[in-house]
């Protein structure tokens, strides 16, 4: 079968048009596998996995489009070719008794005198300059977009800060504003719980927990991921702090990321104040230096939505972390079960994340397994994965790497399934941990468009005689467009093991693991 390129010099076009135009092609007769990607290494080494890198492909940049097709022969792939030039080329399209859209932000601000929030979703090479602009007239800044120069976050967050704005990002994924979801966010009811969040699944997380409990969410910040930084300094957070602390629908507080710089953790802890309970779930961090400051540790996302939601429900939360201490040591037996349908040199675990909150609580869950887990995005630096797998292995598909000129994979999973699969050839798998995040702009159906992958790697295994587990949790609520309750059920009905929260399910991959070492 003929496999075709067609590379487009500096064409740029946003990550969901080249979903579609991909999309599109592999539904053509006679295509076997497709890909419209930007010319990124981490591009190129994701087609050559799929066998698809040609010498033009690989010979390309960042900023060069590429078009590549597998087909039954050539007069199919030229075909698909010219069908992908033509998607791309197409105005983009405004629905029928619409307005016009403005062309450009100024011309937005002038058309919409009353809006307080722009949202910036651009290649990073212009971004920065879209929320200066954003900034100066006034408006708080949702700024979508990664690959944005640090010392650009830096300048625009001391400008945001100095005009008592938020400048949310870059690379901001998730907010709740006077109960709008902006980016990826969950359908939460509105409630007096505030929350400040460097990460965003973490937000999300904890936002999906709290209305699972029965309790609801003020507003929802979100800061970006290096905005705990030394370099950053924590502006966002600071800023955000301050504004619900003076929010008079805000009761309690709850603020989330990874561990911060040790000198901007001791800014933010300092700038808590006993007006409002604040729950602190910095992943990873000493929960005796947030206690000293008058502040409750969570150590898990789960912990801070279930204190949080005890604390403006009326129940307490000391019993409720009890009993979360309880469902962990139920895991026990569970895995134990598991662990007997495996074969003697299945003893490795896989774990591939949508949203890399997840993927970084997971790891803290499983560094005491005899082995080091590897990742993309590791705790320490000496277990970097720098490419495929290297014995307990964790990639979060949400890193730059996967995401420059590809959609992120809470939108289009397909880098993912085809990771699922391949590991299904690996004799030393044992398990297979996911997350599915669910919520406004992920994919419609996540469980569903899973599925086909995750049977296939389990008939691949049973071929050879082994077994996999494949262990999963779901990030959402019943009032998410994709309802938590179906996409469960489809995990089950397809033989995954699903789990209440991410905890759960990456604890309990730990202690299948862990017992197969120990064996």
């Amino acid at each position: 079968m003929p496999i075709l390129t067609r590379i487009k010099p500096s064409e740029y076009h946003d990550s969901i048009t080249l979903m579609q135009a991909a999309a599109a092609l592999l539904d053509m007769p006679g295509i076997r596998d497709a890909a419209v990607v930007m010319g990124t290494s981490a591009n190129h080494e994701i087609v050559a996995g799929a066998g698809l890198l040609t010498p033009e492909a690989a010979a390309t940049g960042p900023d060069d489009l590429v078009i590549i097709v597998k087909a039954d022969d050539d007069a199919v792939g030229q075909a698909a070719l010219a069908k992908a030039e033509e998607i791309l080329s197409r105005p983009a399209e405004r629905m029928e008794g619409t307005a016009a859209r403005p062309k450009s932000l100024a011309a937005a601000m002038v058309a919409e005198p009353g809006a307080n929030i722009a949202v910036i979703s651009v290649a990073g090479r212009y971004a920065a300059q879209e929320a200066r602009t954003a900034l100066e007239g006034g408006l708080h800044v949702l700024l979508f977009s990664d690959n944005v120069p640090l010392e650009e976050e830096i300048s625009l967050k001391h400008l945001a800060a100095s005009k008592g704005l938020l400048c949310m990002g870059p690379d901001a994924g998730t907010a709740i504003i006077n109960g709008v979801a902006l980016g990826f966010a969950n359908a939460v009811p509105r409630g007096s719980i505030g929350l400040v969040s460097a990460a965003g699944t973490g937000l999300q997380g904890v936002t999906s927990g709290i209305a699972r409990r029965g309790a609801g969410v003020s507003q929802a910040i979100g800061t970006g991921g290096r905005d705990l930084g030394e370099a950053v300094g924590g502006r966002m957070m600071l800023q955000g702090l301050r504004m619900l602390q003076e929010d008079p629908e805000t009761e309690v507080i709850v603020l989330i990321s990874k561990p911060p710089a040790p000198a901007v953790a001791q800014k933010v802890l300092a700038a808590i104040t006993k007006a409002k309970p604040t729950i602190v779930c910095f992943l990873g961090a000493d929960p005796g230096a947030i206690e000293k400051a008058g502040a409750l540790p969570a150590t898990t996302l789960t912990q801070a939505a279930t204190i949080a939601a005890s604390l403006t429900t009326g129940s307490n939360y000391c019993d409720a972390l009890v009993k979360l201490e309880e469902d962990s040591r139920a895991l026990i037996a569970l895995a134990d079960a598991q662990r007997a349908r495996l074969a003697p040199d299945q003893r490795i675990l896989r774990g591939f994340f949508a949203g890399g909150t997840f993927c970084y609580e997971a790891q803290l869950l499983l560094k005491n397994l005899p082995e080091p887990v590897y990742s993309n995005a590791p705790l320490a630096k000496e277990n970097r994965l720098v490419a495929g797998a290297k014995g307990h292995t964790v990639i979060d598909f949400g890193e730059d790497e996967y995401t420059q000129g590809r959609p992120h994979p809470m939108i289009d999973p397909t880098l993912r399934n085809r990771r699922i699969i391949q590991e299904a050839h690996d004799p030393s798998v044992a398990v297979i941990l996911l997350d599915f995040v669910l919520g406004y702009g992920s994919h419609d159906d996540p469980a569903g468009a899973a599925l086909e992958a995750i049977r296939k790697a389990q008939r691949t295994a049973k071929e050879a005689g082994r077994e996999l587990t494949f262990i999963a949790s779901v990030c959402g609520t019943e009032a998410d467009p994709q309802r938590l309750s179906e996409q469960e059920a489809k995990l089950r009905r397809a033989g995954v093991i699903v789990m209440s929260d991410n905890a759960s399910a990456a604890r309990l991959a730990g202690l299948i693991t862990q017992g197969l070492d120990e064996a």
